[in-house]
């Protein structure tokens, strides 16, 4: 049993308290700190929270904890990493990590200097589809992965401070690049090197300083690539999408708005329907299980069972500190409007380049480069010579 001090009390440390106290069951969490006095007795009495406090430090260095949550605004990560490293206790951070990857380093650097442990909230890298997929791509289903494409759009996040760039660290790309960057790292391969980004970025529809909608791609060094979408101006809920392809077979993901429950009501529903919807009449999409699909029960649960065991959890610090490198690559290059390298001090993957294509025999004179069935029952074949390097077709 772990007894946990919970740092904020917005959406984020509200879905974290309900898995926290639902998932495993003999976790707790027992003192909450939040902005104003109001805001942390009323999250304590609504989570049965024996201890609340508006003061960070005391939250951190509460006699009765020993595990760590940061659910707090970006420009708070990193004080309240470093503290709770400094007063010895597991500490587990949101996404993301940092504002920055020189951010993210330092709290790196802090929590192994300290040898405590830490685990990156990355969720949506831990939804049921996503761990069912991620298990079938690292069995070979799909072959070489080639391409993995991740989609996170919304109309827009719910507090202020998302929407402040000196705050945030930026806009759509910080607040939900970061998901889907480490989602396709995961499907790629987290020992492969990342190598340079190409990223657009703009701000089509709110008035703010920051990005409110991004398309990236990044490079990674065994020739596969991911792509990232992401939105603010997204209107119609959210939209949680994934797909991985591979050389032998491909996987589509579809997370939130086509949950398996579709609802139609012209009278309305007339309550909560789901993250980011936005109305409650028309075509609803609800979610039986909300935290379940988010991915957060499976998180929570990898990160206390590794602190219990004495093992790494799927996403650590070091996971989120590659994030934040490649962030910083892709707004670079939305200025530039150039591939632009991903800066990594510190990689500990593999240093391996494979970018080749693999050929396929067909006979000792040609590669097969495509096999396809026609419509009248035949056979056709793509055929390159292997001396010659022409391209040739055979009907059989």
């Amino acid at each position: 049993m772990h007894n946990i001090t919970m740092l904020g009390s917005g959406l984020i440390g509200m879905f974290y308290t309900m898995t926290l106290h639902g998932g495993r069951s003999r976790d707790r969490v027992s003192v909450v700190c939040a902005r104003t006095e109001q805001e942390a007795k009323q999250f304590a009495r609504d989570w049965d929270i024996r201890d609340w406090t508006t003061d960070m430090e005391e939250a951190i260095n509460h006699p009765d904890t020993d595990v760590v949550v940061v659910g707090l605004p970006n420009n708070l990560h990193e004080a309240a990493v470093l503290a709770a490293a400094k007063a010895g206790k597991a500490v587990l951070c949101t996404k993301p990590l940092g504002r920055s990857a020189a951010e993210a380093k330092r709290m790196l650097d802090a929590v192994e200097q300290a040898g405590v442990f830490a685990g990156y909230l990355e969720d949506l890298a831990y939804t049921p589809k996503t761990l069912k997929a991620l298990k079938s791509t690292q069995n070979g289903a799909l072959g070489k992965v080639l391409w993995a494409r991740s989609r996170e759009t919304h109309p827009g996040p719910h507090s202020d401070w998302f929407w402040n760039k000196e705050i945030s660290g930026g806009g759509a790309i910080v607040d939900l690049g970061c998901h889907c960057i480490e989602i396709s790292r995961n499907f790629i391969g987290k020992d492969i090197r990342p190598l340079e980004v190409m990223c657009w970025a703009d701000t089509q529809v709110h008035p703010i300083d920051a990005e409110d909608s991004a398309v990236g791609l990044v490079k990674y060094a065994s020739g596969a690539i991911g792509q990232f979408e992401v939105s603010w101006a997204f209107r119609g809920g959210m939209d949680l999408r994934d797909e991985v392809s591979g050389t032998e077979g491909t996987i589509w993901l579809n997370h939130w708005l086509r949950t398996g429950l579709e609802m139609f009501t012209a009278k309305g529903e007339k309550g909560y329907v789901a993250e980011k919807s936005e109305g409650e009449t028309g075509w609803l999409f609800p979610v039986g299980d909300e935290v379940g699909e988010l991915g957060y029960t499976e998180m929570f649960t990898d990160m206390l069972d590794a602190l219990d065991q004495g093992r790494q959890p799927m996403e650590t610090f070091y996971d989120g500190y590659v994030v934040n490198a490649v962030m910083d690559a892709a707004y670079r290059s939305a200025e530039s409007r150039q591939w632009e390298t991903v800066i990594l001090e510190d990689w500990r993957g593999s240093d391996e380049t494979d970018l080749g294509v693999e050929s396929a025999e067909y006979d000792a004179d040609h590669f097969l480069i495509k096999q396809e069935k026609m419509p009248d029952g035949k056979t056709k074949l793509i055929l390159k010579n292997k001396h010659s390097g022409n391209i040739v077709q055979k009907v059989i």
